[in-house]
């Protein structure tokens, strides 16, 4: 038997999950804590949380951070959570704050927006002690800047310029951390490990979605189809 042969059990109730790419595998991953994480879902809806075999949460998303949401994606995760805290809307102590309690909750790292100030990430890699992960969005960042401030690791979403922006990163810091979107076919999320993602964010389709194809094939049984 080969020893690349990985057995697998699935059950009964449990084997309709949904899958990330395999491409991702591709990638290096990142090492936290012992763990290394090639594929984070971008999801905070729990039941997609709870039905997926990411190796990570990133769980962020577009209001003002709130400590009841990440409670309540830790307590469903099975895996790693990193934690949105704010640095757009949301500034100054309150991020910290945020990011004291998402790290006493047991998040595995801290998610801070594209606009946070380098004073912000200096105050929390000097108050928390799990890793600091800073959005970028456009090539025009001083990622300098933002390392010297303490953040541990970068998060890409620059859309169909992720890529590129990895890229120009890659170039000039062979080795930070790199998270990075990968868009949604295996070719664009090769083309951003390519350019030296470490991980890869991936988005899930919607309950809503997935809710439907269970409804068509619930209906096409009861018509005898």
């Amino acid at each position: 038997m080969s020893n690349r042969f990985v057995p697998e059990y699935r059950g009964l109730l449990r084997h309709h999950f949904i899958e990330v790419p395999t491409v991702i595998h591709e990638c290096s991953g990142i090492r936290i804590f012992g763990r290394r994480i090639k594929s984070l879902v971008f999801s905070t809806d729990v039941a997609i949380i709870k039905n997926i075999n990411a190796d990570a949460v990133i769980s962020v998303y577009p209001f003002t951070p709130q400590p009841a949401i990440t409670h309540a994606v830790l307590l469903a995760s099975d895996m790693p959570v990193f934690a949105g805290v704010g640095g757009g809307v949301t500034r100054g102590l309150r991020v910290v704050n945020l990011a004291m309690d998402a790290e006493f909750q047991g998040a595995t790292a801290v998610v801070v927006n594209a606009p946070t100030e380098n004073e912000i990430i200096t105050r929390l890699k000097k108050t928390i002690d799990i890793p600091v992960v800073v959005t970028v969005v456009s090539e025009e960042t001083n990622i300098r800047a933002r390392l010297d401030a303490g953040a541990d690791m970068i998060n890409v979403s620059g859309a169909d310029r992720t890529p590129a922006i990895v890229r120009a990163i890659r170039e000039s810091f062979p080795e930070v951390p790199i998270i990075a979107t990968g868009g949604a076919t295996d070719e664009t999320i090769r083309q951003t490990i390519a350019a030296g993602a470490n991980a890869i964010t991936y988005t899930p389709p919607s309950n809503g979605e997935l809710f439907r194809l269970s409804m068509d094939k619930y209906r096409a049984e009861q018509a005898g189809v």
